[in-house]
């Protein structure tokens, strides 16, 4: 297996850098993979990148894994823009492309969802579009994740890009109707469901070891 997936969320704050961690350690300690994942653009003072190095068991240069950190926790355009940065697609994938080899298994984590500005004419998309990767969509289930969720299904098969999967993420305790969400959304989308995670309250990728499937 030689393979890499671009993760995206149906919003912020669902959930993706846990997803993402969960599915390199059951990669390594399931599978017995090489697995590496990367941030591209990160925002704010988050230690996405220091929890994806840490599910991580192989080495990249940190420049590669997180070529952009803005201290601003806003939109990563703004956060760009406010420094006198652009951030370049071409880099990104650059970086992707000097490390990508290194691994059996590689996870490029998006960020916020999945049509967020990263430049003043490009978008998250636009990333996943240059990568040409199999798309992870998390579910960040909370009210109004229906639409949310349909609506990036919708955009990233506009971009022709295969879905290789959804998790179902619960990120607020005692959700109202949690299971019949979760049952509706498995009616509508015609992709595989990789795991259905319940409500951490301390979220940690470690302990979704054997909860999360690997793609196909």
């Amino acid at each position: 297996m030689r393979q890499a997936y671009f993760l995206t969320g149906t919003d912020l704050e669902v959930g993706k850098s846990l997803i993402a961690t969960g599915l390199l350690y059951t990669a390594a300690q399931s599978w017995d993979l090489k697995v590496l994942g990367l941030k591209p653009v990160i925002v704010g003072s988050g230690n996405d990148i220091d929890r994806l190095i840490a599910a991580s068991n192989v080495e990249a240069p940190r420049a590669y894994l997180n070529p952009y950190h803005f201290e601003e926790a806003v939109a990563p355009n703004i956060a760009a823009k406010g420094v006198g940065q652009v951030i370049d697609l071409e880099h990104i994938k650059y970086c992707f492309d000097e490390v990508r080899g290194r691994a059996d298994l590689v996870i490029v984590e998006g960020i916020g969802g999945f049509c967020a500005p990263l430049n003043d004419t490009q978008t998250v998309a636009d990333l996943a579009a240059l990568l040409a990767l199999p798309v992870i969509v998390v579910v960040g289930l909370r009210q109004g994740c229906l639409s949310h969720t349909l609506l990036t299904v919708e955009a990233i098969k506009a971009r022709k890009l295969p879905i290789a999967g959804w998790v179902a993420n619960e990120i607020e305790r005692d959700m109202v109707c949690l299971s019949e969400t979760v049952t509706t959304l498995k009616e509508f989308l015609d992709i595989p469901l990789l795991g259905f995670i319940r409500y951490q309250d301390t979220p940690d990728g470690r302990k979704l070891v054997k909860q999360l499937a690997m793609p196909d």
